[in-house]
């Protein structure tokens, strides 16, 4: 590895290496266990149930709801971009990254269970989506904090399995939370109190479900994992100062270890594009491939199991040949299997006398995509784990968390255009399939930037001025 100097500077190493060399599967288990918890938050309240009940019309019109919760998660990203490094760096700085992962998973817990109180009439709107909104930026600064102790229960030898298997918990939590809310509260296999639909107190209890299902798997990981050592020279800094020690930083990152930087833009990039497969897979299998909501649930299921296993297969291979050979093929695949869908659509076909369906093409093609996002994403946390100063995973996972937020604008702002330039030149009802088009422009475009970033193992360990 590369070393470095600089004024101000401690010795560069990185957190991984200068950590335990032997991680207890204990451990490994209790820090996964978060990921499983977290699953009730974004699957159910985000994607899935609470806020397609916050858009529906009993919230005075789905434009009108779907216009104020969009509003409202923007304000939320600004305010993650804005906050998150500076949250990392200090829980880094002041040995306080377990703590800060507690209260920031207890404050997400806390706002979920307060949706039960967001009754289904428009005066609870503005209730509802200010909770969802808060829970996204307690989750994403707990999520630094989590992110970063990838570095303490893992080795460098382990820690791409690691982390997959943390990503293939999450997905594999979100399929049984999902499940039990369906067979309790949404479509319940039997009759009892939680099942009333008057006032919505089926949906309302998914919330208390979802906040103490996070709560309780969270626990372990706060358990099992010690705190972060306090830094011995480590001094309280104000909010401003705290900025100011940010920028220095992040010009001495780029110093003395460019391809840090740059790995960052890369992935932010890829990233927003694999964001994008899932937030608009069940769009595109509704409108251009025509399933049923049964369907679509269905399809998600089976999405994310696979995803959980590519994560983990992905996690070995990490190990292996390294997290950027993972990532690029990963995101090579993404393309191979976009464009199939691209390219076939919905149409049927006979192939070698077999007939093949358009929702053949959406089954086989839309599972190979699924396949290949856990691999990239947890190939991606990997990646930065390895090249974190020592002492500044969280400021480090704090600007991953930004960088993605700078531009989650890319892949639905392309969609949206690619769908709009098509709308006149295709039959009604075709255009939508092209927005898959502006998905795979970022993917592209993530991978041609990630192509000159060297790999962790040929990477310098950045060197940062104290604080």
């Amino acid at each position: 590895m590369n070393t470095a100097s600089a004024p101000e500077a401690m010795q560069p190493s990185s957190e991984l290496a200068s950590g335990t060399q032997a991680a207890g599967k204990g451990r490994v288990l209790a820090w996964a266990a978060w990921d499983w918890g977290s699953a009730a938050f974004n699957a159910v309240m985000t994607t899935f149930v609470f806020t397609v009940y916050l858009t529906s019309n009993a919230f005075g019109g789905e434009d009108q709801a779907s216009a104020v919760l969009g509003g409202a998660l923007a304000i939320a990203g600004i305010a993650i971009a804005l906050l998150a490094p500076v949250t990392g760096q200090r829980s880094d700085n002041g040995g306080r990254r377990k703590l800060w992962l507690g209260v920031n998973t207890a404050a997400v817990a806390i706002l979920t269970g307060l949706c039960f109180f967001v009754f289904p009439r428009p005066e609870f709107l503005l209730l509802g989506v200010s909770l969802i909104a808060l829970g996204n930026v307690f989750f994403e600064f707990a999520g630094v904090n989590y992110n970063a102790m990838l570095a303490q229960i893992s080795t460098p030898k382990n820690i791409g399995k690691v982390s997959g298997f943390g990503w293939g918990m999450g997905y594999l939590g979100g399929i049984v939370a999902l499940l039990i809310v369906l067979q309790l509260f949404v479509q319940p296999g039997f009759d009892w109190i939680g099942a009333s639909t008057e006032d919505s107190l089926n949906i309302r209890l998914v919330a208390v479900f979802s906040a103490l299902w996070f709560f309780i798997f969270a626990l372990p990981v706060l358990f099992a994992v010690p705190e972060l050592p306090r830094p011995e020279r480590a001094q309280p800094l104000g909010v401003l100062a705290s900025y100011g020690l940010l920028i220095r930083r992040i010009r001495a990152i780029y110093a003395t270890s460019p391809h840090t930087i740059y790995f960052l833009l890369a992935s932010a990039v890829f990233r927003d594009g694999l964001a994008a497969v899932f937030t608009f897979g069940g769009i595109i299998a509704a409108g251009t491939f025509g399933f049923e909501l049964s369907q679509v649930i269905f399809f998600a299921i089976f999405g994310n199991v696979v995803a959980a296993v590519g994560a983990i297969i992905g996690g070995f291979l990490d190990d292996r040949v390294g997290p950027k050979a993972v990532i690029m093929g990963s995101l090579v695949g993404l393309l191979t299997a976009g464009t199939m869908i691209l390219v076939l659509g919905n149409e049927n076909y006979i192939f070698f006398g077999t007939a093949w369906a358009g929702s053949t093409t959406f089954w086989v093609f839309g599972l190979f995509l699924c396949l290949f996002v856990g691999p990239a994403q947890s190939s991606s946390r990997a990646y930065l784990a390895r090249l974190a100063p020592h002492g500044e995973s969280g400021e480090l996972f704090g600007l991953y968390a930004t960088t993605g937020r700078a531009v989650s604008f890319l892949a639905p702002a392309l969609f949206t255009l690619c769908i709009t330039l098509a709308t006149p030149l295709v039959a009604p009802g075709e255009a939508q399939r092209w927005g898959i088009l502006g998905i795979m422009v970022v993917l592209l475009a993530g991978l041609l930037v990630l192509l000159p970033v060297k790999s962790p193992d040929k990477t310098a360990i950045a060197v940062v001025p104290a604080s």
